[in-house]
């Protein structure tokens, strides 16, 4: 190698130092175009396999070694290890669309790297990157009026009897997912959960008050929804009480035992008789917080510290049940949905700061050990916990994904009940309206706004092909049946029903989130279009 020397260091270990390694590299012009372009192909090629309810799953391994086999977009993007500049941004956009919308995660990244590859072939043409950038743009404004048009509206409400559609909408979500197989329970746990903490007058929901935790053990089809909250501890002694009613809740973040001499304190002890003296003085003064916490009227203490064994047989024999060790999150949990309030300092405990619950329980799992506490009957009832089962942590997490997901898709439908339907069909019906737009513009942008609609058949072309159709063959039926027959209701039958009319199949999904697809992808081609110089930085001499 002429641009290397070979050396050893001082314990005779062989290296090599490449001399132009620290130079600044350069791409420019339509050279760096093409690789940007090639770069985000690739990224939208590894996920595009994972669209539709067909889509399979990938198995991704951290470097620790650790295993995770899913088909979300965003999780898949989000554990990658990517190294080229413009690959990261699809990354972030994923993150993007899950962070904003929660849903869509993977069909934004393939639009995205359609639309790039859509622009390749117009930049092989002759057309400048900014005129196809200006066609993209008004070919989604476009798509969006479309999306405007072919929304239908639907109604609900927390009744029993007007939850059915959300539940639909909340299945399709969850098509491809590994609950599938009990996406309907799923479905009505992500509705009656949202629904229980939605502000219907202001279209608001909370998820902070939602809870997902999960238990290796049981099946899928044993997952629960819980009015109230599920706290992964039991009781700190073996013989307190295993169920309390009426609990009054004294919720502390201050230490909750015998005082103890801080670091810097001297405390000389001489004598066997001066050590007991202590003790007899730490007891007296735990006995006396034991005694305000009840005069308070609380029957149950949860702290954030710990207590040690002392402390804790003393709370046993006055009859204070308590829970140690409990997290800031739970914490807070426990404060909204008890009505409580957090006491910082231990001085600060009065009645009125008490948290108050109908029942708490401690249960048991199987032949292990294992317990929890449920707390029930809150005096605020908005506040719940999902609690998901399964036979191993790997699909415990992934049923996770999958329910944050449908938590996502009801609140999108909380804030705006306007559906579109999936399979395709809206995609479809925006790159026929695209199509037929593109034919009234004169200039150039044409060919831009041409090359959006073959774009957005890339979603279709997925779906068909991810579920084992014909693909070219499935979208050419299919569009030519929402042009002559003007249903803008047919999609693809990825379940193969039969039946190509996605109302009929009630496969939805939300006007939000397909809406953010089209207008993330578009925004981050643009920028990618617009970037034509690539300098990469080192510390030694500049090569242009």
């Amino acid at each position: 190698m002429e641009n290397a020397t070979y050396a050893v260091d001082e314990n005779g270990r062989p290296f090599i130092i490449i001399k132009d390694q620290g130079r600044k590299t350069r791409s420019h012009g339509l050279e760096a175009i093409k690789s940007h372009i090639l770069a985000a192909r690739t990224v939208a090629s590894i996920v595009k396999t994972s669209l539709g309810p067909r889509g399979l799953d990938k198995i991704l391994i951290s470097p620790d070694g650790d295993i995770t086999v899913t088909n979300d977009g965003a999780t898949i993007l989000g554990q990658m290890q990517v190294e080229h500049q413009i690959a990261k941004l699809l990354v972030q956009l994923s993150k993007s669309q899950d962070d904003e919308v929660g849903d869509g995660t993977t069909g934004v990244v393939v639009l995205a790297g359609a639309l790039l590859e859509a622009a390749s072939s117009l930049l092989d043409r002759g057309i400048h990157p900014i005129k196809i950038a200006d066609g993209y743009e008004r070919a989604c404004a476009v798509a969006v009026a479309e999306l405007d048009r072919v929304g239908d509206v639907i109604e609900f409400s927390k009744e029993e009897g007007g939850r059915a559609e959300l539940e639909k909408v909340a299945q399709t979500s969850m098509g491809s997912k590994i609950v599938s197989k009990a996406h309907g329970l799923f479905a009505k746990i992500a509705v009656d959960a949202v629904l229980s903490v939605a502000d219907l007058e202001r279209k608001d929901v909370s998820f902070d008050l939602i809870k997902v935790t999960g238990k290796v053990g049981g099946s899928l089809e044993d997952t629960t929804l819980i009015q109230g909250v599920l706290l992964d501890k039991d009781m700190s002694h073996p013989q307190m009480p295993r169920s309390l009613t009426d609990a009054r809740i004294a919720i502390l973040t201050c230490p909750f035992e015998p005082p103890r001499p801080k670091t810097k304190h001297k405390l000389d002890i001489t004598s066997v008789e001066e050590y007991k003296k202590l003790q007899v003085y730490e007891t007296e003064k735990f006995q006396e917080m034991i005694k305000k916490v009840k005069d308070t009227g609380a029957n149950l203490v949860i702290c954030q510290w710990g207590f040690d064994d002392e402390a804790n047989h003393l709370l046993m024999q006055n009859d204070l049940p308590a829970v140690r060790w409990v997290g800031g999150p739970e914490i807070e949990l426990i404060a909204i949905a008890t009505n409580g309030r957090i006491v910082p300092r231990f001085e600060d405990l009065t009645a009125e700061k008490l948290g108050k619950a109908g029942l708490v329980r401690e249960v048991s799992f199987g032949t292990t050990r294992d317990k929890m506490l449920v707390i029930e009957e809150c005096a605020n009832t908005r506040a719940v916990t999902v609690f998901v089962r399964g036979s191993n942590k790997m699909i415990i997490d992934e049923a996770k994904r999958a329910l944050h997901d449908a938590l996502c898709v009801v609140r999108n439908l909380v804030k705006d009940n306007r559906v579109v339907y999936g399979g395709g069909a809206a995609e479809i019906a925006c790159s026929i309206a695209v199509a037929k737009a593109a034919d009234e513009i004169a200039s150039i942008e044409q060919y831009a706004m041409r090359a959006f609609a073959t774009a957005l058949d890339a979603i279709p072309l997925a779906l068909a092909e991810n579920s084992g159709l014909s693909p070219i063959e499935t979208l050419a039926d299919v569009k030519s049946r929402q042009v002559t027959e003007g249903n803008t209701r047919l999609g693809i039958d990825c379940a193969g029903k039969g039946n190509n009319d996605m109302k009929a199949q009630f496969v939805f999904e939300s006007y939000i989130s397909k809406r953010q697809q089209l207008l993330l992808a578009t925004q981050v081609v643009r920028a990618i279009l617009k970037i034509d110089d690539v300098i990469t930085s080192g510390g030694g001499d500049e090569e242009y």
